[in-house]
């Protein structure tokens, strides 16, 4: 705070006012932002250019063989493709009139600092089921599910013009009246990061009710369209060589219950960062709609045309890691969940538990007493078995755990900072008590 400057006057005078905090930006401010926005889309074409069909780079990581394959000249019509951008919006209008149509429960958020709670609609788990079989029934009767992979990056090209006229929607729509609730990152002097990170924290008008468009986005057209993706390149190597793979079953199979549990478990996103405290901008929709389905199915598009030919021993050794993975991610958030709901529980109440001052209760035994992000390390075991499946002759093929252990760590940051101003020294005191972020004893 300023001192009063002294003055030879004798006349009184009024307390310097208080100098405006700065913003603390997150992601490096608004250079970071234009930065992730421009380095994101290239990323995808990148993995796509870098690992296809015809090439994809092995161990030798030969730089000048890669520079020549991923900057080789690309026609427009290699990007852009009429009936696969259809393909994608027609896809969004299907997810979003499922949504919509299907009966399902309602449930209150978190309470926002209106000290009002909204109302999602969950249905996710019966809009999963119905895709699958709407896709069974495209894939036997209109065209192939293989169409996913001979159109991928026309696919993907499109999710990016999807993601990219969402955006714009949002941010223009979060102006339409002065006490649209905010995020606090979205409120920056900068319109630049303001449009990255989302400026309007819960996207949705009186006309469209329940429907909102950030919590729909991180569980439908996204997460779903990945499961189908994989059905797709699994579509394509039955096509191809006649057979499946037990690599290909096992990425399918894996990844497929993984985008099954979300749904399964939806009412969990309510508490999550995504929904509580970012905005919905360009951060949440390319993620959601572009980066999840277009870079989480590398592994099952490479082994398309490689069958790394695993030994039955390497197999059931990935098998049981992406198995203790689940058990660990699904275990830690369950009982989170079940806590949360009700810490008298028969399933919770023999738990340890740090009361706050803001009488909250944090748990300091069971699965949270082992690590702090003990949640994180299980869906990273998973994602490392998924790669895992591909074989060793390429590390491409382990982009989604090298991405993954980053994004992870950053949260992980992201989350400390925020419940240390959350709960302040209470904070600090439960962190005594848990001292490993992800692995007991180790780290």
């Amino acid at each position: 705070m300023h001192q009063r400057k002294s003055t030879p006057t004798p006349v009184a005078t009024a307390a310097s006012p208080e100098p405006k905090k700065a913003f603390a930006y997150e992601f490096g401010g608004p250079l970071g932002a234009v930065f992730i926005m421009t380095v994101l889309p290239l990323v995808v074409i990148f993995l796509f250019r870098a690992c296809n069909a015809d090439y994809c780079v092995d161990n030798r990581f030969d730089l000048a063989e890669l520079y020549a394959q991923v900057t080789a000249p690309m026609a427009l019509s290699t990007l852009l493709d009429t009936r696969s951008i259809l393909v994608v919006f027609g896809w969004f209008g299907f997810q979003v009139a499922l949504e919509r149509l299907v009966p399902g429960s309602y449930h209150a958020g978190v309470l926002l600092s209106t000290k009002e709670r909204l109302q999602y609609k969950v249905n996710g788990h019966a809009c999963f089921w119905i895709t699958m079989l709407a896709a069974y029934v495209v894939h036997t009767y209109v065209t192939s599910l293989s169409f996913a992979y001979d159109h991928y990056l026309h696919l993907a090209v499109g999710a990016m013009l999807l993601s990219g006229a969402t955006s714009i929607f949002v941010y223009l729509y979060s102006f339409r009246r002065p006490d649209v609730l905010c995020a606090e990152q979205g409120s920056s002097p900068s319109h630049v990061f303001n449009f990255y990170m989302g400026r309007e924290l819960n996207p949705r008008s009186a006309w469209t009710q329940t429907f909102d468009l950030k919590y729909f986005c991180e569980l439908r057209p996204g997460l779903i369209g990945w499961a189908v993706l994989n059905l797709g390149m699994l579509a394509k190597q039955y096509e191809l060589h006649g057979s499946v793979t037990v690599s290909m079953l096992s990425v399918v199979f894996f990844q497929n219950l993984y985008v099954w549990d979300a749904q399964f478990h939806e009412k969990c996103v309510l508490t999550t960062m995504d929904i509580t405290t970012d905005g919905f901008g360009f951060m949440l929709a390319f993620g959601d709609m572009t980066w999840v389905p277009f870079t989480y199915t590398l592994q099952a598009r490479y082994l398309v045309d490689r069958d790394p030919h695993l030994s039955t021993a390497s197999l059931v050794a990935i098998m049981l890691l992406n198995v203790l993975g689940y058990a660990i991610f699904r275990g830690a958030n369950a009982q989170k969940d079940a806590f949360r709901t009700d810490p008298t529980g028969p399933s919770v109440a023999h738990l340890k538990f740090l009361p706050t001052a803001r009488g909250t209760k944090l748990l300091i035994s069971g699965w949270w007493g082992m690590a702090r992000k003990i949640n994180y390390t299980g869906d990273w075991f998973m994602g490392l078995a998924w790669c895992a499946y591909c074989g060793g002759a390429t590390i491409i093929v382990y982009f989604y755990a090298i991405y993954f252990a980053i994004l992870l760590v950053h949260r992980a940051f992201r989350d400390d900072a925020a419940c240390h101003e959350k709960y302040g020294a209470d904070w600090l005191k439960y962190k005594a008590h848990v001292k490993a972020i992800f692995i007991p004893g180790v780290l």
